[in-house]
């Protein structure tokens, strides 16, 4: 396992991201974290290991600074998420050789799922699939949702009630490949025993499929 800290810079800023590539990785996950996440997080780090398990490349950015994410306004600024997540998606394809014929997909979880749909929507077949857990797909906006092309799919707990129905919404506004799974027993932050493992090797196993040539 070849592991590398990435500091790209974007704007006026540096975030730094956590590169992990398994020996012959068919593809590349950028992992775009939720509101008040970051790289550190627990459930960040287990979803990347499960994905390199089998044989995915991942990268886990800090898309705020830390000062940023003490922000509530701007945990929720889909754009700023958005341009940074876009920001990054070229440094992985321009300035890092390791990954630079890797075929791309973007992993988010709540606000960091609305980034990687608007991001998806804005590089068309560059993105080859999509995967939200938790995720606020909503908030990406009608018009950006019409336009994704990526296979999405999107995890959802069955305990969490209010987001799944904001799913289903988006869900219906999506003309791409896609599907919509709900994992029994899992809440919102998939902290239920299992759970969050079960997510994982979903997304794994789509991330798979759509890394074919």
């Amino acid at each position: 396992m070849n592991s590398q800290l990435l500091n790209i810079p974007i704007d006026r800023i540096h975030i730094e991201a956590m590169l992990e590539m398994p020996a012959e990785p068919i593809g590349i996950v950028l992992l775009a974290h939720g509101s008040g996440s970051s790289r550190h997080s627990p459930r960040n780090i287990r979803v990347a290991h499960l994905l390199r398990q089998r044989n995915i490349a991942t990268l886990l950015p800090d898309l705020l600074t830390l000062t940023e994410t003490l922000d509530y306004h701007t945990r929720f600024d889909i754009h700023l998420l958005t341009h940074r997540l876009l920001a990054v998606t070229r440094w992985v394809k321009l300035h890092t050789p390791p990954t630079r014929n890797l075929p791309i997909a973007y992993f988010g979880a709540h606000t960091g799922a609305a980034a990687a749909l608007q991001a998806a929507s804005a590089l068309g077949d560059d993105i080859k699939a999509v995967v939200s857990r938790g995720g606020r797909p909503d908030l990406a906006g009608r018009q950006d949702l019409a336009r994704v092309n990526a296979p999405t799919l999107l995890l959802v707990g069955s305990r969490d009630e209010e987001v799944l129905e904001l799913n289903r919404a988006a869900y219906a506004r999506l003309p791409c490949t896609k599907e919509l799974s709900v994992i029994p027993g899992a809440s919102h932050l998939f902290e239920e025993a299992g759970t969050l493992d079960e997510a994982a090797r979903q997304a794994a196993a789509w991330f798979v499929q759509y890394f074919k040539p």
